[in-house]
């Protein structure tokens, strides 16, 4: 079977809505995984501008599957090799938790092979 890798990746903008609101960060960081494959998800690096600690959130179908936090200023690298797979048909995104006003920029950099 020929595997296929697929990435979520950029920098982009944000504002905080609460420690409690996840926000969309950018429409570029959603995917629906093609109907007959399996998507498993590799490895998450991100890095954050603000001085505030942030979470990136990774839902499948609209409900949480991990948290990478980002410390203020930081940076993350979270190997995830294959930790489960995901079926076809399943949307797959990305969103951030900040404190409420609190802009900056965030890297994202999912990577994922699909079989």
């Amino acid at each position: 079977m020929i595997s296929k890798n697929q990435f979520l990746q950029g920098f982009y903008p944000f504002t905080g809505a609460g420690p409690s609101t996840m926000v969309p960060i950018h429409a570029d960081l959603s995917y629906i995984v093609p109907e007959g494959v399996v998507n498993q998800p590799l490895y998450y690096r991100g890095g954050n501008s603000t001085p505030e600690l942030i979470t990136v959130v990774l839902l499948r179908d609209g409900t949480p599957m991990r948290y990478f936090p980002i410390g203020a200023k930081g940076d993350v690298n979270v190997p995830l090799r294959v930790v489960e797979d995901i079926e076809g048909g399943s949307v797959i995104e990305l969103q951030v938790v900040a404190p409420e006003g609190v802009s900056g920029h965030v890297v994202i950099d999912l990577g994922m092979v699909e079989h």
